[in-house]
């Protein structure tokens, strides 16, 4: 999982730069993504080192589910953007939604993985 939170990370970061780059350096709101992909590149090194693992990557899905839920309200604007429909700040909206969805998508995987070690492990702590 230290890779896929890096990838993820990388991913965030990206998105950042482009956003900030693709509105004219307008607004540092735009390197947002940035700081939460920052903050997972951390904690993936950090998960690649076994005794920190277990706690870097329980660190990473919670950046994650705050990553989702900060952002998913750029989900909202998507149809009217779709539509053709004027929206406030489109690029705020395609940015957040981008981001919605990479840290959904990233929280899925880590869930799914935590299930996964823990079958593995035959169910310790039950």
């Amino acid at each position: 999982m230290a890779a896929t939170t890096l990838t993820f990370g990388t991913l965030l970061i990206l998105l950042g730069v482009v956003g900030y780059v693709a509105t004219g350096a307008a607004s540092l709101t735009a390197l947002i993504p940035a700081l939460f992909g920052l903050v997972l590149i951390v904690l993936g090194a950090l998960a690649r080192n076994e005794a920190y693992r277990k706690h870097a990557m329980h660190a990473a899905v919670i950046v994650g589910l705050l990553g989702f839920l900060g952002s998913a309200p750029g989900l909202r604007g998507l149809p009217a953007l779709f539509a053709g429909e004027p929206v406030a700040r489109p690029a705020a909206v395609i940015s957040q939604s981008l981001m919605a969805i990479l840290s959904l998508l990233f929280v899925v995987r880590c869930v799914r993985s935590f299930i996964d070690a823990r079958k593995r492990r035959g169910g310790a702590g039950r």
